[in-house]
């Protein structure tokens, strides 16, 4: 690595199976901008190795002894909120994948086509974007609809008209600067804005943004 070139990604990938982490080892650290650092047989492991060293993205199988993969998730999510957490699954699962998202997952890849995804996925979570697979945006969608039909009140409706112009552009990635340019109003009314999104929605970053507006149809992903 030259001066100039950024560090890697430090990964942690967990899975109860050594041949599997092995595999997608091989995945991931023949890629330049990509390293595993540690690796865990079950949750808890994962966990006490997050605290123990400095990782940024946490790859978890959703199921694995003592800590699930969705367990792991909620507790680094509490312990390192600035860790992005993937989970890695053999479960096409809509219930897994509302699960994992709750626990505070960013991304859900599917093994079957790890060799094809997992390498995007790692950088769309660095990035502060999801990474779904198609058959989950479905999912999303028909579980808003299937609300929305039911007559279920949803948090959308306590957003103002430019609140949800404000959130639909930071979903899709523009600059506080390109959203007041866009709106014809200032990078601090942006600001205050975004402050007011979080606030409302009981949300913390850019990522839980975006997942919400996958959820209320303001975006495609």
């Amino acid at each position: 690595m030259t001066p100039t070139e950024p560090a890697p990604i430090r990964i942690l990938l967990a899975d109860d199976h050594a041949l599997v982490r092995r595999g997608v080892r091989l995945i991931l650290d023949r890629e330049p901008d990509l390293e595993v650092v540690a690796e865990a047989g079950d949750g808890a492991e994962a966990v006490a190795l997050a605290r123990a060293q400095d990782v940024d993205l946490a790859v978890l199988d959703v199921s694995m002894p003592r800590l699930t993969g969705l367990q792991a998730t909620r507790d680094l999510a509490a312990l390192k909120p600035g860790l992005r957490i993937l989970m890695l699954t053999m479960h096409d699962n809509e219930q897994y994948f509302f699960q994992a998202l709750k626990a505070g997952a960013c991304g859900y890849v599917l093994k079957s086509v790890a060799d094809r995804d997992l390498v995007a996925a790692c950088r769309a979570a660095m990035r502060d974007e999801p990474f779904l697979y198609p058959g989950a945006v479905t999912a999303l969608i028909r579980n808003y609809l299937d609300r929305a039909r039911n007559g279920e009140q949803t948090s959308d409706h306590v957003l103002t008209a430019r609140e949800e112009e404000v959130l639909k552009l930071v979903a899709e990635g523009h600059s506080s600067k390109e959203i007041a340019q866009t709106l014809v109003i200032s990078v601090k009314t942006v600001h205050r804005h975004r402050a007011n999104l979080l606030g409302k929605l009981g949300l913390h970053d850019r990522l839980q943004l975006t997942r919400y507006a996958i959820r209320a149809g303001l975006i495609e992903a």
